[in-house]
């Protein structure tokens, strides 16, 4: 059986430039703030997020997608690239408490080795982490997800996101991205994808200095997300998340949320998001001959 690593899914400089279309409810709540026809139709998002495969992935080592909007759509459509290795999303979100996510589980709907067979070289868990929900339930459920991954030849990418506890309103995001990492950053995963420290705002020293301080708690290679970032500092953030020992990538919104409900998608795309995922490549590649 042929077992992938993380090579498979880097870039030639063996960095990671990659592109998430994952995003469900969430994607639904950005059409509708840019004026889409509320409700928002599931065919909006899978339409964008075919298109954005289509146009996006000769650009990047790696696509996230997601079972519930694009992936059967992308594999029949043939919509990823060759170049670019498919990344599925095994995680069921379950709404609740007024919000889209609330909690996550594996979804045991994923059948690790069909997935393989259409193409994908990886699975991604994100694991939800609040100081006080069950530390060793999140390292159970992130044991189980190694195992359907490493047990098929599947790379694991965990995506610890941080939220505030549920019995208390004191909550440190920063403070709670580095519990995390201390939890989770050891746990046998492939790959640890993680929210950039204060936003990617503010000094360059201070970012670096808190992307040190996550650094020394992931034991495996890291990447960040672009979530809560001002695409215009996502660049920036890359380079010091890097410089602190990050190895690239893995974000959407700082690549084509700009285009969301916008007129002639397929142009918008290639107009305005192809560069912006081609300079975050350049600056992945910098980064990485620095440490030859």
């Amino acid at each position: 059986m042929k077992s992938y690593t993380v090579k498979d899914i880097t870039r030639a400089s063996g960095g990671f430039s990659m592109l998430a279309v994952d995003q469900r409810e969430a994607m639904r709540m950005m059409f509708a703030a840019a004026g889409a026809t509320s409700p928002v139709a599931d065919s909006v998002l899978t339409d964008f997020k075919v298109n954005a495969a289509k146009t996006l992935s000769p650009y990047a080592s790696a696509i996230l997608v997601d079972r519930q909007f694009c992936y059967p759509q992308v594999v029949e459509q043939n919509a990823i690239a060759k170049s670019c290795a498919m990344i599925v999303a095994a995680d069921a979100f379950i709404p609740g408490n007024g919000i889209p996510v609330d909690s996550v589980t594996i979804d045991k709907s994923i059948n690790p080795q069909a997935v393989k067979q259409d193409g994908a070289k990886a699975l991604k868990l994100l694991v939800l982490w609040r100081s006080d929900e069950d530390a060793q339930q999140r390292l159970e459920m992130v044991r189980e997800f190694n195992e359907m991954c490493h047990s098929n030849g599947l790379v694991s990418i965990i995506e610890p996101v941080v939220r505030p506890p549920r019995r208390s309103d004191k909550f440190c995001r920063e403070q709670a991205i580095i519990d995390a990492a201390k939890e989770l950053g050891d746990s046998g995963a492939d790959l640890y994808k993680v929210e950039m420290p204060l936003y990617g705002k503010g000094a360059q020293q201070d970012l670096l200095a808190a992307s040190l301080r996550l650094n020394e708690h992931i034991n495996m290679p890291w990447v960040i997300l672009s979530s809560g970032v001002d695409e215009k500092l996502f660049p920036r953030a890359v380079r010091v998340a890097m410089t602190a020992g990050a190895s690239g990538f893995l974000a959407g919104r700082a690549v084509w949320s700009s285009v969301v409900g916008l007129p002639d998608t397929d142009l918008m795309l290639r107009d305005i998001s192809v560069p912006k995922l081609q300079r975050l490549g350049e600056i992945v590649d910098e980064m990485m001959a620095r440490r030859r």
